[in-house]
Formats: structure tokens, sequence, C-alpha cells
């Protein structure tokens, strides 16, 4: 069942949509299988990236991705996939990286929700040690 979200977020997802390039999982799922080099960024919850997340995904939660994005892939014009759970959160963040001056950022439209429907592979976050 979708989630349905209230209109003002809505209103400024749409918003950001307008100037975010997009992508789906099954594009996605290609890049991986052929080896493609890029960032693939999974911007929930950490709860969320330790249930599961896309294979090689690194964690930058929605919360922070601003703040640690230089330290993390500090090339503005390396290629970045951003995921969320179905393209709204991912949207919102890959418009605020473009205005820090990335200028390959795609927002992953569908999300791991989508990814999870098509069966595609999934990782859990290893726990950390003790």
């Amino acid at each position: 069942m979708a989630q349905q979200h209230p209109p003002r977020f809505l209103k400024i997802v749409d918003d950001a949509k307008t100037r975010v390039r997009e992508t789906n999982v099954d594009e996605v799922k290609k890049k991986i299988d052929g080896g493609a080099k890029f960032t693939l960024v999974d911007v929930r919850e950490e709860s969320e990236f330790a249930k599961d997340h896309l294979p090689g995904a690194i964690h930058l939660g929605k919360g922070i991705i601003e703040r640690d994005i230089e330290a993390r892939v500090p090339d503005l014009n390396a290629e970045i996939v951003l995921y969320c759970g179905g393209g709204f959160r991912s949207a919102l963040a890959a418009d605020n990286l473009q205005k820090m001056g990335y200028k390959n950022v795609i927002s992953m439209d569908g999300g791991i929700r989508d990814w999870r429907g098509k069966g595609y592979p999934l990782e859990k976050a290893s726990p950390l040690p003790k």
C-alpha cells in the first residue's frame, strides 16, 4: 500500500522534481549489473538502511547528506544516484546537491519499494563490531 504524503510535502517534492534528473530501478539495476562506475547513495534513515539496501550503496541520510557529501564524494562531476523509499526524499536531496555544485546527480524514482517489488537483490548492513 502506497504511503499517503501530506500535500505541502508533495508540493516541495514536485518543485524539486522540475530541476532534477530521474531514473528508474531497471536502469539502476542495469548500471550495477554492467559494472558502471557511480556512487549509489541511500538517503533513508539509518534504521531503514540497516534493514536492507541496494547492493553497494553507501548511507548518507537525508538529514546529513549536505553536511557529509563532500567528504564521501569530493568530485563535483562524479555520477551519484540517490534513492529512498519511493523517490521523494531522494529528489529533495538531489536538488540540494545540485545547489551545492554537483553536476551529475540522479534520483531513482520508485525507490527501494519498486526495487523490492521487482525482486532485485538487497543487502543488509553488517552489524557493528563489539
